[in-house]
């Protein structure tokens, strides 16, 4: 018999967790003009006890191509991304993006 999940009761293989977790985050995404006029997209809410932040950054700067940083527990990406962040958080399952 395989491993349970501590939190749900089911089966590591069955477990949806992680999925519910993701879907009940209220995530915000906004842009803000920075120094010389250059943008820089924030993502900011996510929950860093259920959601691994630094490797969601990593993800969202190799798949954008841009540079950025974690910051108070927000994401900071350089330029103006916000539709194609919002297109990647939903295509990842998370839920309420603003």
């Amino acid at each position: 018999m395989g491993d349970i999940c501590s939190k749900c009761g089911l089966p590591k293989e069955l477990c949806i967790c992680n999925t519910l977790f993701k879907e009940q985050q209220n995530i915000k995404v906004f842009t803000l003009k920075k120094r010389f006029g250059k943008f820089a997209t924030i993502v900011d809410g996510i929950n860093t006890k259920d959601v691994n932040i630094k490797e969601l950054g990593k993800k969202l700067k190799a798949h954008l191509a841009c540079g950025g940083t974690i910051k108070e527990d927000r994401i900071e990406l350089q330029g103006n991304q916000k539709p194609k962040v919002i297109a990647f958080l939903k295509k990842q399952g998370f839920g309420n993006i603003e």
